[in-house]
C-alpha cells in the first residue's frame, strides 16, 4: 500500500488488476482506516481511470454474492449519490413506475452515505427486510416485477468501507462503483451522474462492459433528472440535451427536490408520489427517470414521449403502487 500511495501522490494512474487487487485486499481486512482514507482521497482528487474503476468493479464482483436471476432481461436505475443535493428517492420511486408499467427491475442499492435517505433507508422504513436468498429474489421479480438487491449483502468490500465512507463526508469512487457493481448484472441500466465529467468516464465504462444504458446528468449538477433546467442524456444511440418543456414537462424549483430533515420525510415523498398525491414537479420528475429507463429497456425502439406516457399511466392507473404494495408483502 505504501508503494501504490506513492504513486497517487505522483499522479500516476494503478492498473485494472492492482485496483482489483486492492478491493480482495480491503475484504480481507488487510489495509488500516488510514491507508484507505488516503488512498481514497488521492483518488478523489486526482480523478480515477477507466481502468482503476473497472478493477474496483472486478474486485468486488469476484469477492462478493452473485444474485441469478432467472428472466432474461431486467433493468437498474440509480445515482452516483454524492452530488450534495438531498432529494427524495428518485431512482427509487422510478423503479416501481417502471416494473408498474410492466417492465422487470433488479434495484440495487444501499444506505445513504451523503443525504439524508438511501434506497435501503426508504425500503426499510416501509418494513421490507434485505435478502440475498436466490429464491426470494426469484419470487419477488417474478410476482411483481421487481427485486431489491441490498448492496451491504452482496458487495463484501461495500460493507467494510461503509462506515469510513460515512465519516469521510465526501464523495469517493464508491460512490462511483454503486452503479456497476449489481450483483445480478442487468443487461440495461439507465445513470445519474452529479457532471459531464462522470458521464464521460461511465461512457466508457458501459462500452467496456457491454451494455444498453443511458446516463443522464442535469446540467446545474443534479445526479439524475431533475427538471430544474436543461439536462444532457447520453446512450448507446445518441447524446443530446433536453430541457423540461419540450418533453411536456414542468420546471421544478430545488426545494420540490428535497428529501427533508429525516427518513420519515423521504419516505412520506415516496409514498405520495405513487399514491398520485405529490406535487406535480415530483410526480413529474419521476415520470421524466422512469421514461428514460423504459427507453433504454426497449432498446430506443420507442419514442420518449411515448415512454413519458408509460410512466404517467404506471402511477395514474395505480398500478405503480399496487407494484410497490405486492412488492412490500412479498418481501416483509
Amino acid at each position: 500500500m505504501k508503494e501504490l500511495l506513492e504513486r497517487i501522490l505522483n499522479h500516476e494512474s494503478l492498473t485494472r488488476k492492482e485496483t482489483c487487487d486492492i478491493l480482495v485486499g480491503i475484504t480481507r481486512g488487510m489495509y488500516s482506516n488510514e491507508q484507505l482514507t488516503a488512498l481514497l482521497t488521492g483518488i478523489q482528487m486526482r480523478g480515477i481511470t477507466v481502468d482503476e474503476l473497472l478493477g474496483f468493479r472486478d474486485g468486488i464482483l469476484a469477492t462478493g454474492v452473485p444474485a441469478v436471476l432467472d428472466c432474461d432481461r431486467y433493468i437498474d436505475v440509480i445515482g452516483t449519490g454524492g452530488d450534495r443535493k438531498n432529494t427524495f428517492n428518485i431512482s427509487t420511486t422510478a423503479c416501481f413506475v417502471i416494473a408498474g408499467a410492466g417492465y422487470k427491475v433488479a434495484k440495487h442499492g444501499n444506505y445513504a452515505a451523503t443525504s439524508t435517505s438511501g434506497a435501503s433507508n426508504v425500503i426499510e422504513c416501509h418494513g421490507v427486510k434485505f435478502t440475498s436468498d436466490t429464491a426470494q429474489l426469484n419470487r419477488s421479480i417474478n410476482e411483481c416485477g421487481i427485486a431489491y438487491l441490498h448492496a451491504q449483502l452482496f458487495a463484501r468490500a461495500m460493507k467494510c468501507v461503509g462506515p469510513l465512507r460515512k465519516a469521510l463526508q465526501f464523495p469517493t469512487c464508491f460512490n462511483l462503483l454503486g452503479p456497476i457493481v449489481n450483483p445480478s448484472r442487468p443487461s440495461c441500466q439507465m445513470l445519474g451522474v452529479a457532471t459531464l465529467d462522470q458521464m464521460r468516464l461511465y461512457d466508457s465504462v458501459y462500452r467496456e462492459i457491454g451494455i444498453d444504458y443511458a446516463i443522464v446528468n442535469s446540467i446545474d449538477g443534479y445526479d439524475e433528472i431533475s427538471l430544474t433546467g436543461d439536462f444532457k442524456v447520453t446512450t448507446n444511440d445518441y447524446e443530446r440535451v433536453f430541457s423540461p418543456s419540450e418533453l411536456g414537462l414542468l420546471t421544478a424549483g430545488p426545494e420540490e427536490l428535497s428529501a427533508g430533515a429525516d427518513e420519515t420525510q423521504a419516505a412520506e415523498i415516496f409514498d405520495s408520489v405513487l399514491e398520485n398525491r405529490a406535487l406535480p414537479a415530483q410526480k413529474d420528475i419521476v415520470i421524466a427517470n422512469a421514461a428514460f429507463g423504459i427507453q433504454v429497456y426497449e432498446k430506443g425502439r420507442k419514442s420518449i414521449d411515448e415512454c413519458i406516457d408509460i410512466a404517467r399511466e404506471s402511477i395514474d392507473s395505480g398500478r405503480a403502487l399496487a407494484t410497490f404494495r405486492k412488492f412490500a408483502e412479498i418481501n416483509s
